[in-house]
């Protein structure tokens, strides 16, 4: 069946070639009526290390939020970096994008097993996948459990953070991919932290929900990790034929002007494909305009210095 798969993205990748330029990619810029920034390739670095620990979170579902982790850390693999995903959402999406069925892994090889046992050795656990510098931490139903533990365990907000230590050395930037609740797990995720990048898709209830998210976020930076920051908004599955997604989506700039980011990602069928097949887009539709998107996503967060 992956053979398969393999064979009908290489045909319609090699037939869609002309139409999936970096010029399809949506900006807020152009929606705007403005002229798009360029964000230019950026060096390679010299040294890899002092990893950049992003949050990639909402608290709605459906948003965008597993997507976005894994092909933004394949962008950024693209890019020279090294990159870490860490699946934290017991429902293991990310794991199943990247090709592997967390749930049939014994829990000495899960995420579940780095957090709740400080004995760990956590590079025992890391899984390699076919994108070269780009690696995950997988997670299954048995991280659900984490979340009546760690509220009753003191210094239980900070077991990621202490799990991650020893990784922040070798890689550039780690990708949470978090469950869609404010629960222990995602306020662990954030006190490991450096910063937050929220998936939104383009509706009138998303803008609401934002404002209560976005309270959660000023709570955990005032009284856990006064450190974090809202690198972003990342408007996700915009339908540019719908004056819906549009109005919404100047609103959001309106009331968030510095906090958007100017990339877009449109909504495709390929990301669903993507599942099927257990890869990213990048390599999977490599000249689509969802690739593209990622691409310049990965520029413009190292641009903003939200990525090394």
């Amino acid at each position: 069946m992956r053979r398969l798969w393999r064979i009908i993205k290489k045909e319609v990748s090699r037939l869609n070639a002309k139409s999936t330029i970096e010029n399809d990619v949506a900006t807020t810029a152009t929606l705007l009526g403005k002229k798009a920034k360029a964000f230019a390739t950026p060096a390679p670095l010299t040294e890899h290390g002092s990893a950049k620990v992003i949050s990639i979170f909402n608290q709605k579902g459906g948003v965008g939020k597993t997507t976005t982790t894994i092909n933004l850390g394949a962008s950024l693999a693209e890019l020279g970096r090294r990159v870490l995903l860490v699946d934290f959402d017991p429902q293991g999406g990310l794991s199943l994008g990247l090709g592997v069925n967390a749930h049939s892994l014994p829990l000495e090889q899960t995420v579940y097993y780095a957090l709740m046992t400080p004995t760990a050795n956590i590079d025992e656990i890391v899984l390699k996948t076919a994108v070269p510098g780009l690696d995950f931490l997988p997670a299954n139903r048995d991280l659900g459990t984490a979340e009546t533990t760690l509220g009753a365990e003191i210094g239980g907000q900070q077991y990621l953070k202490r799990a991650l230590n020893s990784l922040r050395d070798y890689y550039d930037v780690i990708l949470i991919d978090c469950q869609p609740t404010m629960g222990q797990l995602t306020i662990n995720a954030l006190v490991a932290s450096d910063e937050v990048i929220v998936p939104m898709q383009c509706e009138y209830f998303a803008l609401h929900g934002f404002i209560e998210l976005k309270g959660n976020l000023d709570k955990v930076k005032n009284f856990l990790n006064p450190d974090l920051k809202l690198i972003g908004i990342l408007a996700t599955m915009y339908d540019k034929k719908t004056s819906h997604n549009r109005q919404v989506l100047e609103r959001i700039l309106e009331q968030f002007p510095e906090d958007v980011f100017e990339t877009i990602i449109a909504k495709t069928i390929r990301f669903a494909e993507t599942t099927v097949v257990g890869e990213p887009i990048t390599s999977y539709a490599s000249s689509s305009g969802g690739a593209a998107s990622y691409r310049r996503l990965a520029r413009e967060l190292i641009a903003k210095g939200g990525a090394r």
